[in-house]
């Protein structure tokens, strides 16, 4: 019985992820990123508001500026 280890070379240099693994990855950290701010600057809108609400106030929707 032949070992399979032996058909092959002894190149161990040779990278066997696809070619644009790093990029893909980097996307995805990017994108998580981007949601992530935005997450956070939701969340503080809505901490803000809430904090005008339980203080008692009754003005505290943000106004648009058209006025429509």
């Amino acid at each position: 019985m032949s070992d399979p280890q032996s058909d092959r070379p002894d190149d161990d240099s040779e990278d066997r992820r696809p070619p644009h693994a790093g990029l893909a990855a980097l996307a995805l950290v990017a994108a998580l990123l981007v949601v992530g701010i935005f997450l956070t600057h939701k969340l503080r809108d809505m901490s803000a508001l809430q904090d005008c609400v339980m203080s008692g106030r009754t003005n505290c929707a943000p106004i648009s500026p058209g006025g429509k």
